[in-house]
């Protein structure tokens, strides 16, 4: 009995890793949360509502508009076309990845997009609030090295 788990156990992981390994890179530049590349960008939020409405607000999916390879949820008809007039102002850094790991780790890193700050007019995002307080403690310095860090990961993007 064990040992026909443990066969049905191994074969199992044998033809999930090739999924998995594909997911694992299927993330790519935009962060979407979706486990096998799908998905909103970060994760259905509305990027153009933390400037505007100073919160995070989830987006409505059929209000969206497609940049960069993801689809973006907005809130409402204006946040869309604010988003498509100019999204270089809206788009969350790092693709939406956390902030502290692409400075600290330069790492694509999943985020909470409850967990922001605008800081000089660009969205940050970060994993969660523990991970938020060493990023603001850091700020300026991390900032620096995820902006060095993430042209990296766009090349390798585009491969």
């Amino acid at each position: 009995m064990f040992q026909s788990f443990f066969t049905m156990a191994r074969w199992a992981i044998i033809c999930l890793l090739p999924i998995w390994a594909l997911t694992a890179q299927a993330e790519g530049p935009i962060y979407t949360g979706g486990w096998f590349g799908g998905g909103a960008a970060i994760r259905g939020y509305d990027p153009v509502a933390y400037f505007t409405a100073g919160a995070p607000t989830k987006g409505d999916a059929s209000i969206s508009h497609s940049h960069g390879g993801a689809d973006w949820h907005f809130s409402s008809m204006a946040n869309r076309e604010l988003f498509i007039a100019h999204p270089e102002k809206y788009l969350p850094q790092y693709g939406g990845h956390c902030a502290y790991a692409m400075g600290s780790y330069n790492e694509l890193v999943k985020v909470d997009p409850e967990v922001w700050a605008i800081v000089d007019g660009k969205l940050y995002l970060n994993y969660s609030n523990s991970v938020q307080s060493k990023w603001e403690a850091e700020r300026a310095q991390l900032i620096r090295a995820a902006d060095a860090n993430w042209p990296q990961h766009l090349k390798a993007a585009e491969r």
